[in-house]
């Protein structure tokens, strides 16, 4: 049950949606605008315009949503591949123009790239520590020589400023649950990476790590390189 999607499907069909919501493990039910997957490259924050303009050879956007990264890499004349797992998603990115848009998983696609860009906290289905290491595995599977992973992710350790982080896993491991029209999806994991932990993770498994830009609501973007 795709709930993320039908709602992003909606949008784009009738350029409005009815309320998306988003349940999570740490306060009260949020709010999701469903127009920021639709966002002109204007209406983008400065850390997701430096993530594009890091961009270099043949691209792979995961988790690309409806494609407003890869359409303006794609303006760019640059070599674009955007996958996502939500089907929905895939056939608005193909409308709206995303030559090559796949409904794939990354971890078990196969291909050959010099970047790999998660934007929008992308690097999130990830889910856990655990998941983060064996996804930086599985990316140097998917980068040829010196290629480079590039995402955005946020240090969300404020939510504990008035209370104890968890004892029983990483404080940045969340769970997640889409709901719309009155249908609630499966909850899911989600994971939000500090950069002091980035680091102590990509040099582990081969990485150097630079973080790019850090802002005042505690997100960053991160570059990783391989050695």
């Amino acid at each position: 049950m795709d709930i993320y999607g039908s709602a992003l499907l909606d949008f784009y069909k009738n350029n409005q949606s009815q309320t998306l919501w988003l349940h999570n493990s740490y306060g009260e039910t949020e709010e999701m605008p469903v127009d920021v997957f639709f966002r002109e490259e204007e209406e983008m924050p400065e850390i997701e315009l430096k993530a594009i303009d890091l961009c270099q050879g043949s691209i792979l956007d995961i988790g690309a949503g409806v494609g407003s990264h890869a359409l303006i890499l794609q303006k760019q004349h640059k070599d674009i591949t955007a996958i996502d797992t939500s089907l929905n998603a895939v056939n608005i990115m193909k409308q709206r123009g995303v030559k090559q848009a796949l409904h794939q998983d990354i971890f078990t696609y196969k291909g050959k790239f010099d970047t790999l860009l998660l934007l929008m906290n992308g690097i999130g289905l990830t889910r856990t520590l655990d998941g983060l290491e064996h996804f930086l595995e599985i990316a140097k599977t998917l980068l040829n020589p010196k290629g480079t992973l590039i995402f955005d992710s946020s240090d969300i350790s404020y939510l504990y400023e008035n209370s104890i982080k968890p004892k029983d896993q990483y404080f940045g491991e969340v769970n997640y649950a889409y709901e719309y029209k009155g249908e609630k999806g499966e909850w899911f994991k989600w994971l939000y990476i500090d950069p002091s932990t980035l680091k102590t993770l990509a040099l582990k498994h081969g990485w150097s790590c630079k973080i790019i830009i850090e802002d005042e609501y505690d997100q960053y973007l991160a570059q990783l390189i391989l050695h």
